[in-house]
C-alpha cells in the first residue's frame, strides 16, 4: 500500500459534497474547494505519525479546516488507536478521517474545530485523595504501573507491619491501632497474597506478606 492509494477515495468522497479537488497543490496532500468557502486541507499518511500531526497543525496557518488521512487497518489496536488519536487531533482543531482502501470507504471520525474538554470531578476527586492519603513520594517519576506505590499499598504495608509485630488480630483492633479505617476489607479482599485468615474475623500474616514487610521502607514513604 502507498499514501497514492489513499488519494483517490478521499477525493471521491469530497466531489460527492460538492467540491473541487486537487492533489499536491503546494505543500499539501490534497486541496478541495467549494465555492468562496474556506479550502479544505488533507494529509494523507498510511499510518498516525508525530509527523503527520506536525503537518496537520502547520497547515491550519492556511485554513481552519484541515484534516488528516490514515489507512484502515484490521484489529482492535488500531481501533484503539484511532480513539486515542481522535482526542489527540480534537485538542490540535484537526479533522481526522479513515480511509479502507479495500472498498474506498470513507469515515470521517472528528470535524475541525475548536474543542473545549469536558473535565471530569470524579477523576479529579480522586486524584487529589490519593495525592493526600499518600505518604512520602515513594514512585520514580515514569515508571511503569506494575509495582507503583499507591496510598492503597501504603495501608495495606501498614496493616502487614501491625500483624508481623502483634499477630493475628482481630480486623477492628487492626483498623483502630494502624488508623486504616478499611483494615478488615483490605485483609479480607488480599490483592497482595500478604495476610491470610485464621479464623472468622481474625487475620494474620502469609508468609509473602512477612517478607514483604522486610522491604517496608519505600512502601511507607521513609
Amino acid at each position: 500500500m502507498k499514501e497514492t492509494d489513499l488519494y483517490q477515495p478521499v477525493k471521491t468522497f469530497l466531489e460527492g459534497q460538492g467540491y473541487v479537488v486537487k492533489s499536491e497543490v503546494g505543500a499539501a496532500d490534497v486541496v478541495a474547494i467549494r465555492g468562496a468557502e474556506a479550502p479544505v486541507i488533507v494529509e494523507l499518511k498510511l499510518a498516525f505519525s508525530l509527523a503527520l500531526f506536525h503537518q496537520g497543525v502547520a497547515r491550519l496557518g492556511v485554513s481552519d479546516d484541515v484534516y488528516l488521512a490514515v489507512a484502515h487497518k484490521p484489529g482492535k489496536r488500531f481501533a484503539k488507536s484511532v480513539k486515542d488519536n481522535v482526542k489527540l487531533a480534537r485538542r490540535l482543531g484537526l479533522g481526522l478521517i479513515v480511509v479502507r482502501v479495500s472498498d474506498g470507504l470513507v469515515t470521517v471520525q472528528c470535524d475541525p474545530g475548536p474543542y473545549a474538554p469536558r473535565k471530569s470531578k470524579k477523576r479529579s476527586d480522586h486524584l487529589l485523595r490519593e495525592f493526600a492519603k499518600r505518604q512520602g513520594d515513594p514512585n520514580d517519576g515514569g515508571q511503569t504501573r506494575q509495582g507503583l506505590v499507591t496510598a492503597y499499598r501504603q495501608d495495606a504495608m501498614k496493616v502487614a507491619v501491625f500483624l508481623f509485630e502483634i499477630g493475628a488480630s482481630k480486623g477492628a483492633d487492626v483498623a483502630r491501632e494502624t488508623g486504616v479505617a478499611q483494615a478488615t476489607r483490605m485483609m479480607r479482599d488480599d490483592h497482595y497474597g500478604w495476610f491470610e485468615k485464621v479464623e472468622k474475623g481474625i487475620y494474620g500474616l502469609s508468609p509473602k506478606g512477612a517478607e514483604a514487610v522486610t522491604q517496608a521502607g519505600k512502601l511507607l514513604g521513609s
